[in-house]
């Protein structure tokens, strides 16, 4: 379905038209040096850079955003055009004012994504425009699929691929009374064996020797070298090694 597009600054519902006829003459007059009508062309082609944005659906960039893209589009055609070519000017800016808009979309993700990644995943929301234009229903990424003829998996990765990241701690749901943020909703897959293992080995940590205890906390929950414990203890690093050693077989014992 169609969507309006408001643009800042602009009504566009007042935007000026210009038929492809007075596009054509006015196109030679600014090829033939009468650069003073530029502003008035690039005016009256601005409802061909609004029928471009309308396409295109993405919480990533404005609307406002992708006008202003848009235009330079339009202008690059302009400045590119040749009359001498039987081609309208339309046809020409087109294919340069999409160009200009997708690349800025692909520039704005958060994730550096591969080229042939992003080809599917703007294939995919061009057929979902397509689809949607034809019926009110939603389309589905199996449809989708179907539609560009691509893997339905590969699709969806796609698609996710050019999703901006979200954070663990934003709002997934809030009925105005609670707020349940997306951390809350990650579920730990850790089995009930697991989870019993790590309780009893954090009990064990805590009943060995001063030394040990430090040494295992350094070296396997702070990450640490066995240099930079003895360091850190002002100890050898054999002394160290030998103490770790010890730790980690008291450890197993207990399990």
């Amino acid at each position: 379905m169609s969507r309006k597009v408001v643009i800042s600054g602009i009504c566009t519902s007042q935007l000026p038209k210009m038929t492809a006829q007075e596009c054509e003459v006015m196109l030679k007059r600014i090829k033939n040096g009468e650069t003073h009508l530029r502003s008035a062309f690039i005016e009256g082609n601005m409802r061909l850079v609004l029928s471009m944005v309308q396409r295109f659906r993405t919480d990533k960039v404005s609307y406002d955003d992708l006008f202003q893209v848009g235009m330079l589009g339009l202008i690059k055609a302009l400045d590119n055009f040749n009359i001498d070519l039987n081609v309208r000017f339309s046809t020409y800016a087109v294919p340069m004012i999409l160009g200009e808009i997708r690349r800025y979309i692909r520039e704005s993700t958060a994730m550096k994504v591969g080229r042939g990644i992003r080809d599917i995943a703007y294939q995919a929301m061009l057929a979902r425009e397509r689809l949607e234009h034809a019926r009110e229903n939603e389309v589905t990424l199996t449809e989708i699929a179907a539609e560009i003829n691509i893997p339905y998996q590969e699709v969806v990765s796609a698609l996710d691929a050019i999703s901006d990241p979200v954070s663990i701690y934003e709002s997934a749901y809030n009925d105005g009374e609670e707020t349940v943020l997306v951390v809350d909703q990650i579920s730990d897959d850790s089995s009930e064996d697991e989870l019993l293992n790590r309780i009893t080995l954090s009990d064990e940590v805590k009943k060995l020797p001063e030394r040990e205890r430090e040494i295992i906390l350094l070296r396997y929950y702070q990450g640490k070298t066995q240099m930079e414990i003895s360091n850190a203890l002002s100890m050898s690093q054999a002394q160290v090694s030998r103490l770790e050693k010890n730790a980690i077989a008291r450890l197993r014992q207990a399990f």
